[in-house]
């Protein structure tokens, strides 16, 4: 596995042989900046056989952990959950993929035997927030007093949802979001087309930039706004038109577009649309600023029961009836 370009220089910190590495380390920022790659790439390294500090990619060790069958390694990741976490998959606004006591519980076995290459023993858990509240107790248990040569590697997107007694027994390592120019370059690189405007849209995330490619998604968002920039904005013919889109995608969409409308007002900025700057500019000179952050902070809001509406289409509706409201009223005193 090998780290983003970024990441380079802190993985070779990491992972100097001069300065150990502790037992539990947690790595958090933003989505999709390679968070987990280099993690990945922590864990190798400390598995490699080749005395380098760093993954060799050919020893036998390092075949083994590409090809996800290192005996000295566990990879904890979210599961569904069984009848015992019922109660949680029903709760609207939970997720339905969680890491569980019994992921956590299986550890011990692996933490207290005897390490087959006689060398680290490495277990990675993405995201960390995941984890629900007994498999995160669990977790505690096992990080007070592991044996000589295991090692915890958590990777967290929110770090603030993880109990503050887990982070206090982790040495915490934020990570930023790469400088653009490095960014753009490694999108590039990747055949991401238009590289600087789907690094602007995720919020400076190359991960998520390069996975947009994937799909529809930048014919779907650009339709999309053609409604939304319309002088004459028809909320349900929009919501008509986005019927097979994702709720969550078209709710991002106006989180991100109500931001610049804001931002662009206040600060002559555009963050994550720079190609719908001339749309952004007749519209933001009309709004009322403290409308539009009322409606951003609603969306904000819905993320509790995005992923479970019980009626996407009414849901969606109602969201551009309101984003109809908030952009139709000009205080008074402000021309349009």
């Amino acid at each position: 596995m090998l780290p983003l370009p970024w990441h380079e220089p802190l993985l070779r910190r990491l992972t100097d042989a001069h300065v150990p590495l502790p037992h539990a380390v947690l790595l958090y920022g933003p989505e999709g900046i390679g968070k987990a790659r280099l993690a990945g790439s922590v864990a190798q390294a400390l598995l490699c056989e080749a005395e380098t500090n760093k993954p060799c990619h050919a020893c036998a060790a390092c075949n083994w952990f590409e090809a996800g069958s290192h005996p000295d390694f566990r990879l904890i990741e979210p599961a569904r959950p069984d009848a015992d976490e019922a109660e949680e998959q029903a709760t609207p606004g939970k997720s339905s993929l969680r890491i569980v006591i019994e992921q956590v519980r299986e550890l011990a076995d692996f933490i207290n035997v005897s390490s087959h290459r006689g060398r680290a023993k490495v277990i990675l858990i993405k995201p960390a927030e995941a984890m629900n509240a007994n498999a995160a107790n669990a977790l505690l248990k096992n990080l007070e007093e592991p044996p000589a040569g295991t090692f915890f590697l958590l990777v967290a997107h929110r770090v603030h949802f993880l109990l503050a007694t887990l982070r206090s027994r982790c040495r915490q390592i934020p990570l930023p979001p790469p400088e653009p120019d490095s960014a753009i370059e490694w999108l590039r690189a990747q055949g991401t087309t238009d590289a600087a405007l789907a690094l602007a849209h995720t919020g400076n995330a190359p991960l998520l930039a390069h996975e947009l490619q994937q799909s529809d998604y930048w014919r779907q968002r650009d339709s999309f706004l053609s409604h939304v920039a319309a002088r004459r904005f028809d909320p349900l013919t929009a919501a008509e038109q986005a019927a097979d889109i994702p709720v969550r995608d078209v709710v991002n969409w106006l989180q991100k577009w109500t931001y610049d409308l804001v931002f662009r007002r206040c600060a002559g900025k555009v963050r994550y649309n720079p190609d719908r700057t001339a749309a952004i500019d007749a519209l933001s000179a009309q709004i009322d600023p403290m409308k539009i952050l009322r409606f951003h902070r609603e969306l904000l809001s819905l993320r509790r029961v995005i992923d479970h509406p019980l009626n996407p289409r009414l849901l969606l509706e109602q969201v551009l009836l309101d984003y109809e409201r908030a952009v139709k009223t000009v205080p008074a005193g402000i021309s349009a």
